[in-house]
């Protein structure tokens, strides 16, 4: 093959975790993936917008070859970092404007509220108030989170008027490091009037949602919005947690159709197109209510063996596929297992990591339990309360993928792992 066949694909924030994914799309032969900024460079610290894009364009502005995609899977800054860097390049992708739409929280209920009413009551909270208090009209429990973060870090569950002012005390602190360069990108599209004087740096509230998480991904192509899978998400208990993520949902054929049907009128709201997208929700079996929780403008990383192990391609394709301008239509149910998950295993006290398993040990571990990947997160000597971007309540200690028959087959296999991880902790020091 010659070089004139491959085609150049430049990952923002390319990471080892899923470059065997990637690799696994149709037709990825004829395709080479280069790594544009590390992960690290885009999400630790306050992240300098106008420097991460200055690098990245040097990086392009250096490459001896064609550049004929630039795709990411991350949060912002990636998220938006893909259409500026395309709007430059000539490349293919969603406009700045729809990213940002979807990613900063409070303008996105905005967009939403136009085309549907399943969302949660809202409202910005005054961070300059003293004491701050809930936005009128809104009930406890509610959620409290900056309009921008990197998952869920800052976001708080809160059941009174102390919790809640605890939690804005945090938020505070906390804000500008997403906020402060987001605002550099607002700078860059036309908001709307109710968005006047909001910026980056705002905080809302809004009531709890109860009931089953559920996260729908799809993309739109040419105006078209196609929706590809359905996916359960599953807490520990009595947390807000994620245990694992599951596909594909176990919900009843009507509850998804009408997951869908939303999912479309908002993404064409937003005027989404040319990128792959993941609507978060709860849907409530008492009430039948459904309830949009959030909306990322990119499909989920954190699904892509999941696919890969159900429908036989991970959900890579349809963000490559877009991005080169060829048909992202995903195949069904042909890959070697009925369902899949991803397991987060976590601690929720703080600790030192004593031992992990080594590379061999892992790869021992995954040979003896077909249908396993791990990832371990933290390294030896590693303090839990260090790890960046957890949340608020517990530490991620490894991601375990599993394959299975059923629910009790994927557990089964989860359990097995974890077991042989053997992961053990010390004392942390009494520094803090």
């Amino acid at each position: 093959m010659s070089d004139d066949d491959v085609k150049n694909v430049f990952v923002v924030g390319l990471d080892e975790a899923n470059l065997p994914t990637l690799q696994a799309v149709p037709g990825a032969e004829k395709l080479r993936f280069h790594g544009l900024l590390t992960v690290e460079e885009l999400q630790d610290g306050e992240v300098s917008l106008p420097d991460v894009l200055a690098k990245a364009q040097t990086i392009l502005d250096s490459f001896d070859g064609s550049i004929d995609a630039i795709v990411g899977y991350w949060d912002f800054p990636v998220s938006t970092l893909v259409p500026l860097l395309g709007e430059r390049y000539g490349t293919r992708t969603t406009s700045l404007e729809s990213v940002v739409k979807c990613e900063h929280k409070y303008w996105s209920r905005l967009e939403q509220q136009r085309v549907t009413d399943c969302h949660p009551r809202f409202g910005r909270v005054d961070l300059t108030a003293d004491p701050p208090r809930p936005p009128d009209g809104l009930r406890f429990p509610m959620w409290v989170k900056p309009a921008l973060s990197y998952s869920s870090e800052l976001a708080f569950g809160v059941g009174d008027e102390e919790e809640f002012r605890t939690a804005v005390a945090e938020i505070r602190q906390g804000i500008d490091r997403v906020g402060r360069p987001f605002e550099k990108i607002l700078e860059r599209v036309d908001a709307p009037p109710e968005m006047d004087g909001v910026g980056g740096r705002v905080c809302l509230a809004e009531e709890s949602l109860t009931g089953i998480q559920v996260a729908v991904e799809g993309y739109v192509h040419r105006g078209e919005v196609t929706v590809y899978g359905t996916l359960d998400s599953i807490d520990y208990p009595d947390s807000p947690c994620f245990l694992r993520h599951q596909y594909p949902s176990t919900l009843p054929p009507q509850v998804i159709a009408r997951l869908h049907d939303v999912t479309a009128r908002v993404m064409r709201r937003i005027g989404f197109d040319s990128a792959t997208f993941s609507v978060e929700y709860f849907y409530d079996p008492g009430t039948q209510e459904i309830n949009l929780l959030e909306i990322n403008p990119r499909h989920s990383q954190s699904h892509a063996e999941l696919f890969q192990y159900v429908d036989g391609v991970p959900n890579h394709h349809c963000m490559v596929a877009l991005a080169l301008g060829t048909d992202p239509r995903m195949p069904h149910r042909q890959g070697p297992y009925a369902m899949a998950a991803k397991w987060y295993h976590r601690w929720f006290t703080d600790g030192v990591v004593r031992d992990v398993p080594s590379p061999e040990d892992i790869a021992r571990i995954e040979r003896e339990i077909p249908g396993v990947r791990i990832d371990v997160v933290p390294e030896k000597g590693r303090r839990l309360s260090d790890l960046p971007q957890q949340d608020s309540y517990s530490y991620e200690l490894a991601h375990i993928f599993t394959g299975g028959d059923d629910e009790d087959d994927l557990r089964r296999k989860y359990d097995k792992a974890v077991a042989a991880l053997g992961l053990t902790f010390d004392e942390p020091p009494r520094d803090r």
